[in-house]
């Protein structure tokens, strides 16, 4: 998956939606713990963290109206899933580069 053009902020599908508004922004202020988390994961190659991490967020990220974090997500799990070996996690790198990219322009849009 390409991560498309990450300068441009994305919106929540729910970003008119006043009954969503509050929700989508407690999600994204959220976000720079989960990439904290992810990051954190990442350094100290827990493969299984990492899986679980991007399983949550592709749910959430559904949730509150992000397909694109969702479809990030669910391919970095797809990718850690199917690794053989731990060893192998530095064969993920761009996607979790391409999640955390989106979830950064997440954040950009409710700035």
């Amino acid at each position: 998956m390409t991560s498309g053009n990450s300068d441009n902020p994305i919106q929540s599908v729910y970003a008119d939606d006043p009954d969503m508004a509050d929700l989508v922004r407690l999600f994204v202020s959220e976000l720079p713990d989960r990439i904290a988390s992810f990051e954190r994961a990442w350094r100290e190659r827990r493969v299984e963290d990492l899986a679980r991490l991007a399983h949550q967020l592709k749910g959430a990220g559904s949730g509150y109206g992000y397909p694109g974090i969702t479809q990030a997500a669910a391919e970095l799990e797809r990718e850690l899933r199917e690794l053989s070996a731990p060893q192998g996690v530095a064969d993920v790198r761009d996607e979790l580069d391409t999640l955390l990219d989106v979830c950064r322009r997440a954040m950009k849009a409710c700035g």
